[in-house]
């Protein structure tokens, strides 16, 4: 039994994403009845692309400084008429047949279940990454219009429901990004600045996350009580060694090497950096 799109919309932030937009567009359509695209003045083809789908509607707002408050201008300023929402990056998208099964799942759920958790499927460098514990990572995705927000932080941000529970579905989507490894790794650099002042500011959890996040913000917690600089090459050897990272080849090797031990390390030098000059 099909059921029926007008039951969800999704909403995805971009900024010069068109080499992955209009793959996101044309999956999230096969199963969603508008998509609202929130523009921050791309200068690439990504508004060209988004005028080319009559169900795509496109908004442009200029970049308010962080993720959280760009999708919390979007639920507050959209016209959204769907009563269940779907939050989508541009490099993100459903596989066949998992938008099917979410709109069956969403039409059975009683009222006081408002948000629904998706698991993440991994690619780095065209390879799904299925070892070292970082691939079907649970993720709040898709809730009930007015039920949730976007938590303010500069990184590391997630939505969060205001009210009501969430639930966890079978249904998984790819973050599957298409750019040179060039790009990623100063995307990275970028990252490594607004964690490391993250971090500075926040010497606690700020407040207990439903699940699945307060586990993940727990072991965030404990990572940053190791010795610097240590944890970083302790936290490779833990993904890439026990748990089987190396059994995805080179691209294994590299994703783990680059986001745990590289990452970590350049993340920790910026936490010194600033110290320093605090």
């Amino acid at each position: 039994m099909r059921y029926p799109q007008s039951t969800l919309s999704a909403i995805i932030l971009t900024f010069n994403e068109e080499k992955h937009i209009r793959r996101c567009l044309a999956r999230a359509l096969d199963f969603c009845c508008e998509v609202f695209v929130v523009d921050s003045f791309s200068t690439d083809r990504t508004p060209e692309i988004c005028r080319q789908f009559s169900r795509v509607r496109l908004v442009q707002h200029d970049w308010p400084g962080n993720q959280a408050q760009q999708f919390n201008w979007a639920l507050g300023h959209l016209p959204l008429r769907t009563e269940w929402i779907l939050r989508l990056d541009a490099d993100e998208y459903l596989l066949p047949g998992e938008g099917e099964k979410l709109l069956h799942l969403l039409h059975e759920q009683p009222k006081d279940v408002t948000g629904l958790v998706l698991h993440r499927l991994r690619y780095f460098l065209g390879r799904h990454i299925r070892y070292g514990g970082t691939d079907r990572i649970p993720l709040l995705r898709v809730f009930r219009k007015g039920c949730a927000q976007c938590e303010y932080r500069a990184m590391d941000e997630h939505l969060v429901l205001t009210k009501g529970r969430a639930i966890s579905g079978d249904i998984v989507f790819a973050d599957n990004n298409l750019e040179p490894l060039e790009k990623w790794l100063n995307k990275h650099l970028n990252y490594a600045h607004r964690e490391a002042a993250t971090m500075l500011r926040e010497h606690h959890i700020g407040h207990e996350l439903p699940h699945p996040l307060h586990r993940k913000r727990r072991n965030k917690a404990r990572y940053d009580s190791l010795p610097m600089f240590w944890r970083a090459a302790g936290y490779f050897v833990y993904r890439y060694i026990i748990r089987l990272g190396f059994l995805d080849g080179r691209e294994g090797f590299l994703w783990h090497f680059l986001q745990a031990w590289w990452y970590r390390t350049v993340v920790d030098e910026f936490l010194c950096e600033k110290s320093r000059q605090a």
